[in-house]
């Protein structure tokens, strides 16, 4: 056994300068830019309005860490990235990663509190309002949510609509939809089965406004179900 040493502590310990440049990254659409394909420093630096003094030990520390490429004073993506950062792609999912970086990470930095009171360190921290209250308060850190659920269940979505038996079945619904991915990737897999997505109202007019792989109709309904409004979404093409 060899002597101990301190490796692993430290990369803990500081394993938050790898998190937030990353997510500082994705936050200023980084790989979304790349995903055009390579560009020199100077453009690139430019379109971020990136500040000479931290520039280039950014973009270089992003190649350290195995998120881009260096050829030269070339940068590009890697091919993770550039399937599951660029915003513009099915694959996206960034969407967790950006609330990660504009509500988790402050929040985090309150744990020590929050394992010596027992509270909440997050948006409710000493207002009393509920959680998800809040939230659908909020238009825009509700369609930050949604986009976070899309991003990190979008693999699950996938194999859902292929590996389930759907043969077997001609309807589904989907309860809590958020934007609706889950139902999309059934239909579009399944062209047989016809189904909808269940959600509260306040998530209708995000949905107006998010881009979606099939045409979707939105008819607003009342229910006296757990939901007591609900937002029915029938795929109409795919």
């Amino acid at each position: 056994m060899g002597q101990p040493t301190p490796e692993k502590i430290m990369q803990t310990g500081l394993g938050f300068w790898a998190s937030k440049t990353l997510l500082s990254a994705i936050e200023m659409g980084l790989f979304t830019e790349l995903a055009h394909g390579p560009e020199s420093f100077d453009a690139l630096s430019g379109r971020l309005g990136l500040h000479a003094r931290s520039a280039r030990d950014f973009l270089d520390a992003l190649v350290a860490l195995g998120f881009l490429e260096r050829t030269g004073d070339r940068y590009a993506n890697t091919a993770e990235t550039d399937l599951f950062l660029d915003r513009r792609k099915p694959s996206y999912i960034g969407g967790i990663l950006e609330m990660a970086n504009h509500r988790l990470y402050s929040s985090w930095g309150h744990l020590t509190e929050a394992l010596r009171t027992g509270q909440p360190q997050n948006e409710v921290k000493g207002d009393g309002v509920g959680l998800f209250e809040a939230l659908y308060a909020d238009p825009a850190r509700l369609k930050e949510f949604l986009a976070a659920m899309t991003g990190i269940s979008h693999g699950a979505n996938l194999t859902i609509a292929r590996a389930f038996p759907w043969k077997n079945h001609r309807t589904y619904v989907d309860i809590g939809t958020a934007q609706g991915d889950l139902a999309a990737q059934i239909a579009l897999a399944n062209p047989h089965v016809r189904g909808m997505g269940f959600d509260l109202p306040e998530v209708a007019p995000i949905l107006k406004t998010t881009p979606r792989r099939s045409a979707w109709r939105t008819d607003p309904h009342s229910s006296p179900a757990t939901f007591s409004k609900t937002i029915f979404l029938r795929p109409m093409s795919y």
